[in-house]
């Protein structure tokens, strides 16, 4: 019984490296190819702010409601933005072929999607860093809590990533994926984007009423579902 019981432990130990290092795997790769085409980053970067750009001449010279709205223009740039860095999530991997290859190794294939979701987060995140500075000489927004702001920014940016991910994977082999991600995806973020942006906005005109705290639960919620879920579904979909 003692036996079993040690070689069911180590079979599970086992079980839970192979999980780790194929995730690390995956996510080095991700993190090496964003780096190796991070001219691309660039081209998405000029997107948003010109987005955030055009925004601002909807609303005009007004500087009250250019600021007002600031938030949200910020999180409409940084979703616009979102769905041409996460449509080539899985491009290297359908350009050669390898797709395949990779679901038929001895790795967990949930560690394939986290590190590639993580990936995306760390890329949207640094997008949307990026893009706070243009929103301040835009929109004149200002907001001196800069950590908790980075904080909404990473929790958005997982809100984003993980649907993203799932949904760039069905989508990969597909002639109108740049199209169908982000029909699918943008329903299903309303939550998070709508989270996002109230928590952004507390933060640049004020909290007078201490709603901060529900909003980022909002946030964190979201993210927890779906990054569970989404890791569940992962290989059934793309097996599919």
């Amino acid at each position: 019984m003692e036996r079993t019981r040690a070689r069911d432990a180590g079979r599970g130990a086992g079980r839970e490296r192979s999980r780790l290092s194929g995730f690390l795997a995956a996510l080095r790769k991700d993190l090496l190819l964003q780096w190796r085409t991070r001219a691309q980053f660039v081209a998405v970067f000029v997107f948003g702010a010109t987005a955030l750009l055009l925004f601002s001449f909807a609303i005009g010279p007004d500087a009250a409601a250019l600021r007002q709205h600031s938030a949200g223009f910020l999180w409409l740039g940084l979703l616009l933005s979102s769905t041409l860095a996460l449509a080539d999530s899985f491009e290297s991997e359908v350009q050669h072929r390898a797709l395949e290859g990779l679901l038929l190794l001895p790795a967990d294939p949930r560690a394939l999607y986290y590190g590639k979701a993580l990936a995306n987060v760390l890329q949207l995140t640094v997008l949307g860093v990026g893009l706070v500075p243009v929103i301040v000489v835009l929109y004149d927004a200002f907001t001196a809590r800069i950590p908790a702001l980075l904080a909404i920014i990473v929790l958005g940016a997982a809100g984003l990533s993980a649907p993203g991910t799932l949904y760039s994977a069905m989508t990969a082999q597909m002639r109108a994926r740049n199209t169908l991600l982000p029909l699918l995806l943008f329903p299903l973020v309303v939550p998070a984007l709508l989270a996002a942006v109230k928590s952004t906005s507390l933060l640049i005109l004020g909290d007078p009423m201490g709603q901060l705290t529900s909003w980022v639960a909002l946030l964190v919620a979201f993210d927890a579902v779906y990054w569970s879920l989404c890791g569940l579904v992962f290989e059934r979909v793309v097996e599919d």
